[in-house]
């Protein structure tokens, strides 16, 4: 299993809409929010990872910017964005969003794989974790969760049941997470040794080029990057990061 952890307050984080999906409607999708890494946000870049499975496979809800474009279901497992851009993990309704904290963007995948770090009762009922192409239990999988220290953990592998990705995570000191996309096609993690750099892919045997998120993307995925010091009126304003000032981040890849 890889397991690469963003250490809280050294990050942001950034939910892209792809081209194709989730659909958009009448909202708008900005720079930040668009289908590629935008030029602003090119300096800070230090990872890019896949969302969940699409909407037509009705698991949860999505937000962008405030814009609801799949509704959002309570219990479900949610990677949370506040305007600042922290990102967490969490329960819908069950936690978060905070009351501090507006979930400015959101993006649900299913039922949560952990929560108070306990895995969940249906973590062998493989059917309750996404039709695997093929049909075979152990496929590319991937998760993400938090850990008692608010730092984000992504855990993914070419041939895993969600029980490894619980295992993996619980590990990892992992309190509540959720799984991703299982599909082999989108399935993808990349990593820059410093901010801006090149993209380099990090799971063993990962399809997805290392620069799609740069190139562009018909599904969903999350960018993180080197924390800059806007305020949290000016990156609702904007939706930009146009003040690359690095003040620090590890991703550990195990």
């Amino acid at each position: 299993m890889t397991v690469v952890r963003f250490l809280g307050g050294h990050v942001t984080y950034d939910l892209h809409i792809g081209s194709q999906d989730p659909p958009t409607g009448a909202a708008v999708i900005g720079p930040q929010s668009g289908p590629a890494i935008s030029a602003a946000e090119k300096p800070n870049v230090l990872a890019c990872f896949n969302g969940g499975f699409k909407a037509k496979d009705h698991p949860g809800g999505v937000v962008t910017w405030g814009q609801v474009l799949e509704p959002l279901v309570p219990g479900f497992a949610s990677f949370v964005i506040d305007a600042d851009g922290n990102g967490s993990v969490g329960v819908w309704g069950q936690g978060v969003p905070s009351p501090r904290d507006p979930a400015l963007n959101v993006r649900q995948n299913l039922a949560p794989l952990i929560t108070h770090g306990r895995v969940s009762p249906n973590v062998n009922d493989i059917a309750a974790w996404g039709y695997p192409l093929g049909g075979a239990p152990r496929v590319p999988r991937s998760a993400l969760g938090e850990d008692s220290a608010g730092n984000l953990v992504y855990v993914a592998g070419m041939a895993a049941i969600p029980a490894d990705l619980a295992t993996a995570m619980l590990t990892a000191g992992v309190v509540t997470g959720m799984q991703l996309d299982i599909n082999p096609y989108t399935f993808q993690m990349d990593t820059a040794a410093s901010p801006g750099g090149p993209l380099v892919g990090q799971v063993p045997g990962q399809q997805r080029p290392a620069d799609q998120c740069q190139v562009g993307w018909t599904c969903d995925f999350i960018v993180v990057l080197a924390k800059t010091p806007l305020t949290t009126t000016a990156r609702a304003a904007h939706r930009s990061l146009d003040q690359p000032l690095v003040t620090g981040c590890v991703a550990a890849v195990i």
